[in-house]
């Protein structure tokens, strides 16, 4: 599902908002988690799961095309790790 999708889908599910709010509503929200990843911080939402930023330290790659060793500098990546519920949801709902 892309972000435009969830917008049409919430639209859909609450009539008695206007789409332009849901989507301001959805950026906001998505803004934010943004937001306190780039500050360091950790972003909970129970049931769902746990966003965190997580640093990958400088390593020696390999250029796929040449072989050749290149140097990769330390970078910090999203990270996301499912709650439980949603973990549950997931397995029960697949069986």
């Amino acid at each position: 599902m892309i972000k435009s999708e969830l917008v049409n889908r919430l639209a859909d599910q609450y009539p008695h908002l206007y789409q332009r709010d849901v989507e301001r509503v959805v950026n906001t929200i998505l803004d934010e988690i943004t937001e306190a990843l780039g500050r360091g911080d950790r972003v909970e939402l129970r049931g769902f799961g746990a966003f965190s930023a997580k640093i990958r330290p400088p390593r020696i790659g390999r250029n796929p095309r040449t072989g050749e060793a290149v140097a990769v500098a330390e970078k910090c990546v999203p990270f996301f790790k499912a709650g439980k519920d949603l973990r549950d949801r997931l397995n029960n709902e697949g069986s």
